[in-house]
């Protein structure tokens, strides 16, 4: 189990949170590369504002690529299967990464953008897939830990491009199209491990009504002594479902029986992408700098922000499965909003005392850690329980689609946001935060060792009313 989530993981959300990281290193490389080539093309200098056009468009096409990839993830897992899907998405990463490795020499920035919109395309597919695999072969006592595999490996991926990033290594001037490149390696890594293991048992037996099949995997998987059980349970939910074939996104909205799981999936992931994470990150350089931290060093102290989420997804994954999914997000969404509330105050009062600065910079790990322990990483792991199988494809369709939209926006008014209200930006975050945390105390039950079905069965009374 252990060795599959890994398999799983290195092609999935590690790409992700990779590619979002390595991007931030050749801002200037790039900067200069897009200068040079407009000037040797055109025989004239490069206006700065095409210039800062051009650049936002090579950042935020990654977004748009999310986007159609969390539209045609589910299709693909449901006509390749899980594994099939995901070892296709690598094919989209390799030429990917050969198409940003030769824009340098080639001289085309064009392949640039055509290289980020796939890489998005290749990590939407992989945020949509990677967790509907692992929360359908894991057993139901560690389904919990096993799914938070899909943030600790988002949060390694941060890591390690930061790392990478550092001008010592790939960061520098000379290297930095192999840096843009390097994403084919965790491609050929999947392509090479992933073979060895089996399908999703569940989509063998429901979604194929092959038992041989599933049984086989689940003897992979769980060991020949342990597998019964989570047969029985497969076959329940296969029974219950009576054939029912897997659904398209626009019949969730319509179907009465899972309308709460549905607003509960779009609350959460929108809560996770507008927390006031992307402006905790925004603020570090800042918070950073008034700390008396050198502008060079910044870049080392910022890999400490990648290792406090690497250590805390590392934390959720061995708690969620003792303490519970309800106790960590709710828990983690009210600590934001109480780091919120110190981080406003601490930035006011910036210049006044000089250990104010220290506190905010406290503040920023402490809302790193909060976010990485709660919202980080169930909100994925509830977005697989909160659905039957006929459902769940559609679900991941729909939230990797508030998803990226979320995140696309976020991107597009949180600098107007910041220049508006300063340092009180964080005020609209942790009304944010407490109105989630209040949603999901009031809305969603635990679902620690439940199965699917008696999921399905707390949310019935919300969906047709208390009498049903």
């Amino acid at each position: 189990l252990f060795l599959a989530v890994c398999a799983v993981g290195i092609g999935g959300t590690f790409q992700y949170g990779y590619n979002v990281s390595i991007i931030n290193a050749p801002t200037q490389h790039i900067h200069k590369f897009l200068n040079e080539t407009w000037t040797s093309r055109y025989h004239k200098e490069l206006n700065p504002d095409l210039l800062t056009f051009l650049w936002s468009v090579i950042a935020s096409v990654f977004s748009l690529g999310g986007l159609c990839g969390a539209l045609i993830g589910g299709s693909m897992a449901i006509r390749l299967g899980r594994k099939g899907a995901l070892l296709m998405n690598n094919v989209i990463a390799i030429l990917a990464s050969i198409l940003m490795g030769i824009s340098f020499p080639t001289g085309l920035f064009e392949l640039l953008i055509a290289g980020r919109f796939l890489i998005g395309i290749n990590s939407g597919i992989g945020l949509c897939v990677q967790p509907l695999y692992i929360g359908e072969f894991a057993p139901k006592h560690l389904r919990g830990g096993l799914a938070m595999g899909t943030s600790i490996f988002l949060t390694g991926g941060i890591l390690t491009g930061q790392i990478i990033g550092l001008r010592e290594l790939l960061g520098g001037e000379k290297h930095w199209p192999l840096l843009l490149s390097s994403s084919c390696v965790p491609a050929l890594a999947q392509l090479l491990f992933l073979p060895w293991f089996p399908e999703s048992p569940r989509y063998l037996l429901i979604d194929r009504g092959d038992e041989l099949s599933c049984a086989k995997a689940l003897k992979r998987f769980h060991g020949s002594s342990e597998y019964l059980r989570e047969m029985e349970d497969i076959q329940r939910e296969c029974f219950a479902l009576d054939g029912e074939k897997p659904k398209k996104p626009w019949q969730l909205f319509t179907d009465r029986g899972v309308r709460w799981q549905l607003i509960t999936v779009i609350v959460m992931t929108m809560g996770q992408q507008l927390s006031g994470i992307n402006a905790i990150y925004f603020y570090a350089t800042y918070v950073f700098q008034q700390a008396g931290i050198l502008a060079e060093k910044i870049p080392y102290v910022t890999l400490g922000t990648g290792v406090c989420e690497c250590l805390t997804a590392l934390s959720c994954g061995l708690l969620i499965d003792y303490v519970g999914r309800r106790y960590l997000i709710i828990g983690g969404y009210l600590l934001m909003t109480l780091w919120c509330t110190v981080l406003t105050f601490s930035l006011t009062y910036q210049e006044l005392y000089s250990w104010v600065p220290y506190m905010s910079m406290m503040c920023v790990f402490a809302f790193i850690l909060s976010f990485g322990l709660g919202p980080g990483g169930i909100t994925n792991t509830l977005t697989a329980e909160l659905f039957v199988q006929s459902s769940r494809p559609a679900a991941y369709m729909i939230a990797g689609t508030v998803s990226w939209i979320s995140f696309f926006t976020v991107g597009m008014l949180f600098p107007f946001i910041v220049n508006g209200l300063k340092q009180y930006c964080f005020v609209v975050f942790l009304l944010e935060c407490f109105f989630v945390a209040a949603f999901i105390f009031l809305i969603i039950p635990e679902t620690k060792n439940k199965s699917f079905l008696e999921i399905k069965k707390e949310f019935h009374k919300l969906n047709f009313g208390r009498n049903a």
